[in-house]
């Protein structure tokens, strides 16, 4: 079936045409009938026409009225898909959480995958794995670690509630119209149990962000705000260092130290 529907800049749509590397991403999705499989973005179902059969009662997430049209034609002999047109930004994933974990996928615009991202790690306990076309440069900070370029604030969050598996590569000729950006498919797979616990995940979200406003200076500038809960005598992490030299595991042991100190003063206080 063939389709007019040009791509729309507004909507960051650039779809997919290389087949061999659709069939590389549906291979390493390998999705069975039983899943509970949602695809963000099927655009012209490049991918969507090779999961649907494997996989006839998945979800779309369409936010384009026009493709919402294209689809219902393109997948009429699949009656049990269910297409939502919705912003994948504003979306609720938990309405996909049928006490089966979900498998998400997709093809995500490069203008909001990494706010997109972080709006899907709410849902983490409800979610199986996700399996996401991305900029490669947005794949390389997912898997960077401490001193790399890369490194940051995504890198760090990403890695403290999910396994991260960079998969394919994939060039700007695969797609239509060709990104002026090499892409590259990544698994996510968020951790039953986290390596690394944190005592308080809001305080390491604050922590881990404010940090990396301030990359380059030294622990102890950057934390100047939570100054009276940490101990510069024997604190946990080295103050001299900057941001982007702590791992995953020192930034959890950085934050619990703080919230730890921080428990032991409010009760002094409150026991006067």
């Amino acid at each position: 079936m063939n389709s007019p529907h040009k791509p729309r800049k507004r909507f960051g749509q650039n779809f997919l045409i290389d087949q061999q590397v659709i069939g590389q991403i549906v291979s390493a999705i390998n999705p069975i009938p039983e899943d509970n499989l949602i695809e963000i973005g099927p655009g012209m179902a490049a991918i969507t026409e090779h999961l649907v059969k494997r996989c006839p009662s998945m979800s779309l997430v369409e936010l384009d009225r026009d493709l919402i049209v294209f689809l219902k034609q393109k997948l009429a002999d699949f009656p049990d898909v269910t297409i939502i047109n919705s912003d994948a930004l504003k979306t609720d994933y938990s309405q996909f959480f049928t006490g089966d974990k979900m498998r998400l996928v997709g093809n995500l615009p490069y203008n909001i995958s990494t706010p997109l991202l972080f709006h899907l790690l709410e849902a983490r306990t409800m979610i199986r794995d996700m399996h996401f076309m991305l900029q490669r440069e947005v794949v390389d900070r997912l898997c960077a670690g401490p001193g790399d370029k890369s490194y940051g604030r995504l890198s760090i969050m990403i890695q403290y509630h999910c396994r991260v598996n960079p998969l394919i590569p994939v060039p700007p000729s695969s797609f239509n119209p060709a990104p002026k950006v090499q892409s590259a498919v990544v698994r996510l797979t968020p951790y039953a149990d986290t390596p690394y616990k944190a005592d308080d995940p809001k305080l390491l979200r604050q922590l881990v962000s404010l940090c990396f406003q301030q990359r380059r200076k030294t622990l102890k500038n950057c934390l100047s705000t939570f100054a009276a809960y940490i101990d510069t005598t024997n604190p946990p992490i080295e103050l001299t260092k900057r941001p982007e030299q702590l791992s995953v595991k020192e930034f959890v042991a950085l934050s619990n130290s703080i919230h730890q100190n921080k428990v032991s003063l409010d009760e002094s206080f409150h026991a006067r």
